[in-house]
């Protein structure tokens, strides 16, 4: 599976505590990040992951681009809504490329650890 991991600056601890807390889950799988985001994860976690531009440089649309090629299997963009800064990626554009390519996209927590709760599932009925 290939997975996008974006997320706004002060929501950058809370994708960090989600990939750590479940490291197994995104083992074996395509990790693709902005460039801040998925420095941290990687830093943290030892996971690859492929980083793009940082989100203000764009990573958030190379990321669309992958989306709009049918590239990406599931986006987790955890984003802030209600301190987000002008110079942080939109969710809009992105969300606009999910729903049309019916990509899952989780903008929250409670939605994200769905998604990681399913890929846990999978994984364990593959053994």
């Amino acid at each position: 599976m290939r997975i996008a991991l974006i997320a706004h600056d002060n929501r950058k601890p809370v994708m960090l505590k989600l990939v750590q807390e479940n490291k197994r889950a995104f083992e074996g799988h395509e990790l693709f990040a902005t460039g801040t985001t998925g420095k941290l994860i990687a830093e943290h976690t030892g996971l690859s992951i492929h980083c793009f531009l940082s989100g203000p440089l764009g990573g958030d649309q190379q990321i669309g681009s992958r989306v709009a090629s049918g590239e990406l299997d599931m986006v987790i963009f955890l984003r802030d809504p209600l301190t987000a800064q002008p110079h942080e990626p939109d969710v809009s554009a992105l969300l606009r490329l999910c729903d049309v390519r019916d990509i899952p996209l989780a903008t929250n927590l409670g939605s994200a650890q769905m998604f990681v709760d399913d890929l846990i599932l999978k994984k364990g009925s593959a053994l």
